[in-house]
């Protein structure tokens, strides 16, 4: 007998899916009075000829195609037995996505001024969760013809607005408070980032429906992490490195008292580098370094570089005793002095 017409759904909760389209390979023949069947939370978007025509809500409806029951038989074999009027449907959650999880990657860097180094590197996590609200668009802009488009497809997509978003809200809000009071501030850099990156979840034909901070501190990177960063100058880079030493030898049940403050807040050690700085009457490029380049006080990698030779070399010399240096905690600083002293045999 011959197929009069078809009954289309997706009875799927689709927990993962965003869009599922029907059908998933090639092309259908719909025909006059195929039914379209849409649960609770689906949007289904109906494409003839390639182009969006209609989307449908919950409930039954009744599609109409230029394919004509019995006819498109006779006519399909002048196609090759292919339907010559293309058909599709996609069908969108519009369920919210909820409990996304977001993070960042490398520390934000904010103004902190007034403390340590005047700059502070903040770290955060938390989640979000965003709804389908326009289905057509949704499909047409981002989806493409893709048979099954999922969250993972997406996800980094949102997570970069988003954090460009919170990039931007922290340096606007550091400029005028400072990082102390910004870190208790979580509701409402949440609600300023919903306010910031609704127009470019609305171009998606997206809702962003919420956007939580679970925690926002500053970041605990080393001054090694912080230089290959290009956050810090080679002096400012030595005399964190020094109080890095410290910190590590503090740490050590042994050891005397303790510097408790982290490098990336730019408070506690970062007012000992800031007063250091300021004491030697120099900034910038030219702090700590004679006038021949060298810095007043190096690490054996550095020491190695100037030497043009390996860090084992150097490391093995202080050994030996030919290269004074000067051991904090686990790890040496050479002045230029002794430097100096060594080339000169």
């Amino acid at each position: 007998m011959a197929r009069i017409f078809d009954v289309v759904e997706y009875p799927s909760e689709m927990v993962d899916e965003i869009v599922h389209r029907f059908p998933e390979e090639g092309i259908a023949d719909l025909r006059i009075g195929s039914q379209v069947i849409v649960r609770e939370a689906q949007r289904a978007v109906f494409f003839r000829d390639g182009r969006a025509l209609d989307s449908f809500g919950p409930g039954r409806h009744t599609i109409t195609t230029a394919n004509i029951p019995l006819l498109i038989d006779f006519l399909g074999k002048a196609f090759n037995n292919r339907t010559p009027f293309t058909a599709e449907v996609y069908f969108v959650s519009m369920r919210e996505f909820v409990d996304r999880k977001w993070g960042t990657p490398q520390p934000i860097l904010v103004r902190n001024p007034g403390m340590g180094l005047g700059v502070a590197l903040l770290q955060g996590f938390g989640t979000y969760s965003f709804q389908v609200r326009d289905a057509q668009q949704f499909v047409t802009q981002v989806v493409g013809a893709q048979k099954i488009y999922r969250m993972s497809d997406i996800e980094d997509r949102l997570r970069a607005v988003l954090l460009s978003k919170l990039q931007d809200l922290l340096g606007e809000i550091a400029a005028k408070r400072p990082v102390t009071e910004l870190i208790g501030l979580t509701e409402e850099i949440g609600a300023g980032i919903r306010a910031k990156a609704q127009d470019d979840f609305a171009a998606l034909g997206l809702t962003l429906k919420s956007f939580y901070i679970a925690n926002l501190k500053p970041s605990e990177k080393s001054a090694e992490e912080l230089r290959a960063m290009g956050m810090l100058d080679l002096p400012t880079y030595t005399q964190l490195q020094a109080a890095d030493a410290l910190r590590d030898a503090a740490q050590n049940p042994s050891g005397g008292a303790g510097l408790t403050a982290g490098i990336g807040a730019g408070i506690g050690l970062g007012n000992v580098i800031s007063q250091s700085l300021q004491g030697s009457g120099k900034g910038g490029e030219e702090a700590g370094k004679s006038a021949t380049g060298i810095p007043e006080v190096m690490t054996p990698a550095e020491a190695a570089t100037i030497l043009r030779v390996s860090e084992e070399d150097v490391l093995a010399a202080i050994q030996a005793g030919e290269l004074k240096a000067k051991k904090i905690g686990n790890a040496y600083r050479i002045s230029r002095q002794a430097l100096e002293d060594f080339l000169k045999g």
